[in-house]
C-alpha cells in the first residue's frame, strides 16, 4: 500500500494493475432523442473550470423490466466520445445530478444519467417523495437496469465503445454493483458508496477509483475489507479519503456538506482517471 500527500494530508491507497480481459461481445441498443437543447457552462462554485458547450436530451434505453429513462449529455462538437454513466443519489434523478452529467460531458464524455425510478413513472419534482419511492425499489432489478446502461452505451453511435461509471452516495454503492455485474465496464469511480461483498469483489474486472469523506463512519467501516479483496483479486484500485469532509461533500447544492476544495480535487482525479481508461 502506498500513501502520498497530494491534498493536505488526505489518505491515498493504490493497488497493482491486472491484465484485463478484452471485450468479446458487442451488445445491441437503441438511441432515441426525445428533446435536445444547447447548454454552456458559466463560472460557478461547482464548475469554475468548464466552459465547453453541451447538447442534452432525454433518452430511453431497454431495461430488464421496461424502458429506462435517462438524461444524456455530450459535447456540442465531435461525433464519438468515451462514455460515462452518472448515477444519482437516493432522491432519484434530481437537477443537481443532471448538472453533474453536463459537467462530465463538458469534459469530453458522452454522459448518461439513468433514472432508477423509471419503472415507477420517473423521479417526481418533490425530492421527499422521491426519497420515499427510492426506499421501495427492487434492488436487484434496479441494479440490472444500470448494468443495461453499459450495454446501451458500448455500441451507441456517439460512443467510442469504452464505458465508465461514477455515482454518489446511493449511486456510489450502485457504481460498485455495476462494476460487479458488468464485466466489460472499463472504469468505476464510486463516491462515498457502500462496498460490495468479498464474493462480489472477485467478479470485478474494471479498475476502481474510490472517493471517501473523512467523517463518514458507516461507509468508511467497509474500506479496509474492500481494499483487501481488491488486492486479492489483482484489481487496479486507488482509494482517496479527504480530510475535514463529510458524506456528500461533492454536492454543491448542499451547503452543510459541500467542500469546494475536496470536490474540485476529487472531480479532477475522476476526469483524469476516465480519460486514462476510456480514451
Amino acid at each position: 500500500m502506498k500513501k502520498v500527500n497530494t491534498f493536505q494530508n488526505d489518505e491515498v491507497r493504490s493497488g497493482s494493475r491486472r491484465d484485463f480481459l478484452r471485450k468479446m461481445t458487442v451488445y445491441g441498443g437503441s438511441f432515441a432523442i426525445v428533446s435536445a437543447f444547447p447548454f454552456s457552462f458559466q463560472e460557478s462554485a461547482g464548475a469554475p473550470y468548464m466552459q465547453q458547450a453541451t447538447q442534452d436530451s432525454f433518452v430511453n434505453y431497454p431495461g430488464v423490466n421496461g424502458d429506462v429513462r435517462a438524461y444524456l449529455s455530450r459535447p456540442a462538437a465531435g461525433s464519438k466520445f468515451p462514455a460515462v454513466i452518472v448515477i444519482h443519489e437516493n432522491r432519484g434523478l434530481q437537477p443537481h445530478i443532471m448538472d453533474v452529467t453536463r459537467r462530465m460531458a463538458a469534459e469530453g464524455f458522452l454522459a448518461l444519467a439513468p433514472d432508477a425510478l423509471s419503472p415507477m413513472g420517473g423521479t417526481p419534482e418533490d425530492a421527499t417523495k422521491a426519497a420515499e419511492m427510492m426506499r421501495s425499489i427492487d434492488n436487484d432489478l434496479t441494479t440490472k437496469n444500470f448494468i443495461a446502461a453499459v450495454k446501451y452505451l458500448e455500441p451507441n453511435p456517439l460512443s467510442n465503445g469504452n464505458v465508465g461509471c461514477t455515482g454518489f452516495c446511493w449511486g456510489g454503492a450502485m457504481t460498485n454493483q455495476v462494476a460487479v455485474g458488468a464485466p466489460t465496464l472499463d472504469a468505476a469511480v464510486p463516491y462515498y458508496g457502500r462496498q460490495p461483498s468479498a464474493e462480489q469483489v472477485q467478479q470485478i474486472k474494471a479498475p476502481i477509483l474510490a472517493h471517501y469523506a473523512e467523517n463518514d463512519e458507516g461507509i468508511n467501516a467497509g474500506i479496509e475489507a474492500f481494499e483487501q479483496e481488491l488486492k486479492k483479486a489483482g484489481i487496479e484500485y486507488h482509494i482517496y479519503k479527504y480530510p475535514g469532509t463529510s458524506h456528500a461533500f461533492n454536492n454543491d447544492t448542499n451547503p452543510e456538506r459541500y467542500n469546494a476544495e475536496a470536490a474540485k480535487l476529487a472531480w479532477q482525479r475522476t476526469v483524469d482517471f476516465f480519460k486514462e481508461k476510456l480514451t
